[in-house]
């Protein structure tokens, strides 16, 4: 099952994402404020611990731009192929799947 998202958090949620993606690390509040053009870091950071509390972030303890974005589109698909890939031995198997991941934009390689 999917998480739903409010718009206005599926945009702070994308932002996030991609400005990651791009950059290699998390946007500040001040990055995600004047990207979204929200004046306000509490606003920011509202949305932020709401995405936190449904399961669409986290927050990395003990770092700078410390938030990381949560699969939210089939938790239950990232399980399923961390799983077959815990139990499979031939290697062209796991590329298969690895590279299905990829494909389907999957992130198996962190455990949630």
């Amino acid at each position: 099952m999917s998480i739903s998202l409010t718009k206005k958090q599926a945009l702070v949620y994308n932002f996030i994402k991609d400005f990651t993606a791009e950059n290699g690390y998390a946007p500040s509040y001040r990055d995600i404020g004047s990207g979204l053009g929200l004046s306000s870091v509490s606003a920011v950071a509202e949305h932020i611990n709401n995405l936190i509390a449904i399961g669409a972030l986290r927050k990395v303890p003990n770092s700078a731009h410390s938030l990381e974005v949560i699969d939210i589109t089939f938790p239950e698909t990232t399980s399923l192929f961390r799983s077959k890939i815990a139990q499979l031995t031939n290697e062209e198997d796991l590329e298969i799947l690895r590279k299905a991941a990829i494909i389907l934009g999957i992130d198996i390689n962190e455990e949630d």
